[in-house]
């Protein structure tokens, strides 16, 4: 009887070209030992490295989503109309958004997952450019790297020169800098952008958290004039309505990106749970719980923020949104050490680009308890000198 021929193997093509070789490291594995040196605190980790919600989800969202467990069948990728009325109706009654309706919207399974595979589904690859702010949230930078395009750093569209990028990311209130883009500097975007045939893709995550000014959507009339051509607007729940476990999210504007993101979507199965949907449609509905939380953001944002001050840090921007983008002027790597010393975890100012790396981002997503304990914990190192 033979013996069976012995073969090498062939490489699997799948692993010997890589997609994740185009990213880089994921940032929050890089501050594991900044992590331990901060649990092993006396009384307790204080994270506010991650902007994830600790509040409880509103009872009118939960009962509304038990209301809509018994669906049996499949949802579709576009959403019921009650809810992309309701998503319509809660931009022009919150944010001033004009020539909107149900037809430019279309939910998504959270905004990162929508982010990261916006380029690809617009079939951008090699040769095709992608804006992303100078300081931005990692997302950015992922969309353009996995669809094979360049990123590309600017903050203003004079750095940009002759360039005609195929996308172009904007953020405001900013992640991780809390910085509002005001309203020359967006009609600026849409102008320069609608010459060059560039879709605007504003990341409005953070649109109903504002302390200070008066942050504007792309969709308003008067950054747009009422014309939502090439624009796109990013809404997520999980900040202003806790509801960050339940990937609930969508898109807004051009009507007819919208079919083509719905188009592509469609043969991905990318569609949110039923029960999802009638959550996102109680949610969008109600005012109230908004009001609450923000209210709830804004007490612990006074004492986290006079305490980092008198500490002896510098708060730069973070007039809108869930951080403070504070410094010590020294490496940011050495001041989360500093901060971990302490039993504060924050995130690194370079997990965010180049010239963020003096800055530590700081969020407001934790307890009262735990806010109040950083606060002590601060205060106890200005007086230690």
């Amino acid at each position: 009887m033979s013996s069976p021929v012995s073969r090498a193997a062939a490489p699997l093509r799948v692993t010997s070209t890589r997609v994740s070789g185009r990213l880089p490291d994921f940032p929050w594995d890089t501050i594991a030992g900044a992590k331990a040196t901060a649990q092993a605190h006396a009384d307790g980790i204080v994270d506010l490295s991650v902007g994830t919600p600790v509040d409880p989800v509103p009872a009118l969202i939960r009962n509304a989503l038990a209301d809509n467990s018994t669906f049996p069948g499949y949802p579709t990728t576009i959403g019921t109309r009650e809810l992309r009325e309701a998503a319509a109706e809660s931009l022009i009654r919150r944010h001033g958004v004009s020539s909107l309706d149900e037809t430019g919207i279309l939910p998504v399974i959270g905004t990162k997952e929508a982010i990261a595979g916006l380029a690809s589904t617009f079939g951008l690859g090699p040769g095709d450019d992608v804006v992303i702010p100078e300081v931005a949230y990692p997302t950015y930078e992922v969309s353009a790297l996995l669809a094979g395009a360049r990123p590309v750093r600017a903050d203003s569209t004079v750095a940009l020169g002759p360039m005609n990028p195929a996308l172009m990311f904007i953020n405001s209130p900013s992640n991780p800098t809390g910085k509002v883009l005001g309203l020359d500097h967006l009609r600026k975007v849409v102008g320069w952008a609608r010459e060059r045939g560039t879709v605007v893709v504003s990341d409005e995550c953070y649109l109903g958290l504002s302390w200070e000014g008066e942050p504007l959507s792309i969709l308003d009339p008067r950054v747009c004039d009422g014309d939502h051509t090439g624009l796109l607007a990013v809404h997520s729940l999980s900040k202003i309505s806790n509801l960050a476990s339940y990937r609930a999210g969508f898109f807004a504007g051009d009507t007819a990106l919208i079919g083509e993101l719905l188009a592509v979507r469609k043969h991905a199965g990318l569609i949110v749970p039923f029960p999802i949907q009638g959550a996102m449609t109680a949610a969008l509905r109600d005012d109230a719980h908004v009001d609450e939380q923000r209210e709830r953001y804004a007490a612990r944002r006074r004492l986290l923020k006079a305490a980092v001050e008198d500490a002896g840090f510098r708060v730069d921007h973070s007039e809108a949104g869930l951080y403070l983008w504070a410094t010590r002027d020294e490496p940011c790597r050495d001041t989360v050490d500093w901060l971990a010393d302490r039993g504060i975890l924050c995130a690194p100012g370079d997990f965010y680009g180049p010239a963020g790396e003096r800055h530590v981002r700081m969020a407001l997503t934790a307890t009262d308890e735990r806010i109040g304990a950083a606060v002590s914990r601060l205060a106890a190192s200005r007086l230690a000198g």
